[in-house]
C-alpha cells in the first residue's frame, strides 16, 4: 500500500512539475528563441507591408518573418501560449508575426507594442518577464530583444500564458 501511495504522489508531483514547466514563460521564450536560431541569424532586409503598413522586413536566415505564422503557431501548439515577433520601426515595435488575436478575432499584426514595462526593458536591450496586458488580456509573459549581427536591437520576441 505504501508503495502505491508513494507512486501516486510521485506521479502527481511529476505531472504538476511538467505543467508548471509547460506554463512557464521563461521556458516557452527559450523554446521560441531556439526555434528562430535554428532558422538562421536575425536581420533586417528591405521593407514589407504588414496590415497595410510599410515596416522593415524581419528575417531569420533566408526566411522572412513578416506575415509568416508557422513559428508562432508552432509555439501555440507545443506550449499553449501566445507568441509574437515584433520588428523595430523607428521608436516603435510592430507585430509582424503573431498568434495573438484582436477582439474581432483577427491576428494582431500591424499593432504596436504598448509603452509599458516590457517596452522599456527591450528598448534598453534587456529581457522582461512578468505580468502584462496584451491587447486587453492579462498574461504571464516574457519579451526578449532580437539583435542583428552587430548587436543592434532590431525586434522583439514575445510569449505569454493567459492568467
Amino acid at each position: 500500500m505504501k508503495t502505491l501511495v508513494r507512486t501516486l504522489v510521485a506521479t502527481t508531483l511529476l505531472g504538476a512539475f511538467a505543467l508548471a514547466q509547460a506554463n512557464d514563460p521563461k521556458t516557452t521564450i527559450a523554446s521560441l528563441d531556439a526555434r528562430l536560431a535554428k532558422i538562421g541569424a536575425p536581420k533586417i532586409e528591405g521593407t514589407d507591408t504588414v496590415a497595410g503598413k510599410t515596416v522593415p522586413a524581419l528575417f531569420f536566415g533566408s526566411r522572412k518573418i513578416n506575415n509568416n505564422f508557422d513559428v508562432v503557431d508552432a509555439v501555440r501548439k507545443e506550449h499553449q501560449a501566445t507568441a509574437t515577433l515584433f520588428v523595430k520601426d523607428g521608436e516603435e515595435f510592430v507585430r509582424v508575426s503573431t498568434n495573438v488575436l484582436t477582439p474581432e478575432g483577427k491576428r494582431g499584426v500591424g499593432t504596436q507594442l504598448a509603452r509599458n514595462a516590457a517596452y522599456t526593458a527591450v528598448s534598453q536591450g534587456k529581457q522582461f518577464c512578468g505580468p502584462i496586458d496584451v491587447l486587453g488580456t492579462a498574461f504571464d509573459a516574457c519579451y526578449n530583444p532580437i539583435r542583428d549581427g552587430s548587436g543592434k536591437v532590431i525586434g522583439v520576441s514575445y510569449v505569454g500564458h493567459k492568467k
